[in-house]
Formats: structure tokens, C-alpha cells, sequence
């Protein structure tokens, strides 16, 4: 009987171990990119290719204050934590996005009294950690040198440093996401050196403090389409000069089949070849389902693009 038992264990052994590999096997070999991870978003739905391509997760809206808690003390937490599950069955890594912003902020927020809203942006950040508390990134403060929140001032307003609002929205987030890397994210960097200068200004007072743990740039389109490829490295150099990892959070290019193509020929390599940048989050695919127009990078009726044909071609050797 001992020896039955013996047998039956280490069969048991052997079947869950080859369940293991194959499991890892499986998240292994998604997606088009094995080097460093290559993500999309997820809005209402998870497309049925999704895995076929992308090996990061970034919910498009679903964890925006505003979506969450549209209405005070009631929190929607469905799309999220559709996003989210998806990302942790499959392995994937999780992009928390984001915790304050001014754009997408509840309309709720603007008429209470500071004090209230201090406790309401404590409490905000405080459930989303608990909800997502193994995220692997968090966008702590989006857009800081675009989109400030209004109720900046409840929070520490500039202060001494000119960012203490954002200095205290990451030392509420370390809190709240003590096993995430915790983000600041911006567009209009990638193409504007001195943009990059006054960004990196923020990112030294949160490095300072150890607060930061990457560098968001956003990279669409209005950016990118146009930007050339020496100012796009000089951008890179800065930032990396800080010693963070840089993450490209929200890349697309337009054009016509032609002009997307070599856009992303000439430039995507730019950004995926550079020592410090860690990982690239495409900002949709679908066509009909990009925020963009001309965006995307696989038609309505299922077939490819050439950008994206090319993508495929250049990541199976990088």
C-alpha cells in the first residue's frame, strides 16, 4: 500500500507539473514579442485574437476614477475586473489606468469642500489597491503637465516644489500598491525635448523621495506621425538619463496603408530597440475600435494590415 500511495504521488506530481509547463508554455508564446512585453487595451470586451498579438493588458477607460465612480460611493468595478482577470489567467501584465487625472475625473468631485475631496481621492486610491493590489503597474498621475485635477489644491496644490499635488497622490499610491511599480505618464514628450526637460523635472522630485519606479510616455499619433527619428532618441537619452525604465504606454500612427507602414517601419524600432525602454502598449488595433482614425491596424473584416504584417516580420527577430 505504501508504495501504491508512492506511485499515486508522484504521478500526481508529474501531472501537475506538466500542467504547470504547459500553462507557462502557453502565456510563453503569446503575442507577437518574446523579448519585452508588447501590450493593448481592453475596453467593453476582450477581443477573441487579443492573445494572438498583445502580452500586456491596459484597460482603455475602465479604471478611470470617472468610470468607476461616476456617482459618489458607488463603485463600478465590472469592465475592470474583466480587464484585469483576463490579464492575470493569462499571465499577462497588468497596467492600473490611472489614479488622478484631471480629464476624467467624477463631475461629483469640483463642489465639495477640500477637505472632502482629500478624503475622496484617499479613499479612491485606497480601493483601487485593494481591488488590483498585484497590478503590476499603476499610472499614478496621468498627464501632470496637461490635465491637472481640480481638486489639485485639496491635495497639496504646487507647494514648495512647485508638484507636491503629485508628490502626495504616489506617496497615497505606495500605500495603497506596495507590489507595483508605480508610474507617472505624460504625452507630448516623444517630440519635445524641452517638454521632456520640464517632465523629467517632476520624475527627479518623485525619484528623490523613491516614489517612482517608471517613465510613462504616451506616443500617439499626433506625436508620432510626424516626429523625427534623431529628436525621437534624444527624448529616449533624457529620460533614460535618469536611470528609470522607460515604458511606451500609448502608441498608434496614422495613415494610409503606405504611410502607416513606414511610420512604423522607421519608427517603431526607434523605440523598441532603446537599451531603457522596457515594454510598448499599442492604444488599440480594431478597426471601428480605435479612438483614432486610420489607427488601426487590423480591418473590419479580419485581415491585416501591412504595419502590423511588417510588426509581426520584425518582432519574430528582435
Amino acid at each position: 500500500m505504501f508504495r501504491s500511495k508512492t506511485i499515486k504521488r508522484a504521478a500526481a506530481v508529474l501531472l501537475i507539473s506538466s500542467m504547470v509547463i504547459s500553462a507557462f508554455a502557453a502565456t510563453a508564446s503569446a503575442g507577437l514579442s518574446r523579448s519585452k512585453f508588447l501590450g493593448n487595451i481592453i475596453a467593453g470586451s476582450v477581443p477573441s485574437n487579443f492573445g494572438s498579438y498583445w502580452n500586456q493588458v491596459t484597460p482603455e477607460n475602465s479604471t478611470k476614477w470617472d468610470a468607476v465612480e461616476g456617482n459618489r460611493n458607488t463603485m463600478n468595478w465590472g469592465q475592470a475586473d474583466m480587464a484585469y482577470n483576463y490579464a492575470r489567467s493569462n499571465g499577462f501584465q497588468f497596467r492600473f489606468h490611472t489614479l488622478v487625472w484631471g480629464s476624467q475625473e467624477p463631475g461629483w468631485i469640483r463642489n465639495l469642500s477640500a477637505a472632502e475631496q482629500r478624503a475622496e481621492v484617499t479613499q479612491w486610491i485606497q480601493a483601487a489597491g485593494q481591488r488590483y493590489r498585484n497590478a503590476e503597474f499603476v499610472d499614478v498621475v496621468n498627464e501632470p503637465l496637461h490635465a491637472k485635477p481640480s481638486y489639485r489644491n485639496a491635495i497639496g496644490g504646487d507647494g514648495s516644489t512647485g508638484w507636491d499635488w503629485v508628490i502626495w497622490s504616489f506617496q497615497e499610491a505606495r500605500k495603497a500598491f506596495p507590489n507595483s511599480k508605480l508610474m507617472l505618464n505624460e504625452y507630448g514628450i516623444i517630440g519635445d525635448p524641452g517638454a521632456a526637460d520640464q517632465y523629467i523635472r517632476i520624475i527627479n522630485l518623485l525619484k528623490s523621495r523613491g516614489l517612482i519606479d517608471g517613465i510613462g510616455i504616451q506616443s500617439h499619433h499626433f506625436n508620432m506621425d510626424y516626429v523625427s527619428v534623431s529628436t525621437m532618441r534624444t527624448v529616449l537619452d533624457k529620460l533614460a538619463a535618469t536611470g528609470l525604465p522607460i515604458y511606451v504606454t500609448e502608441l498608434d500612427m496614422t495613415g494610409d496603408d503606405a504611410t502607416q507602414l513606414a511610420r512604423y517601419q522607421q519608427k517603431f524600432p526607434v523605440l523598441w530597440e532603446h537599451w531603457a525602454v522596457k515594454g510598448v502598449t499599442l492604444w488599440g488595433y480594431q478597426e471601428g475600435r480605435t479612438w483614432a482614425a486610420n489607427t488601426h491596424l487590423i480591418r473590419s473584416n479580419g485581415t491585416e494590415r501591412p504595419a502590423l504584417q511588417w510588426l509581426r516580420t520584425y518582432l519574430a527577430s528582435h
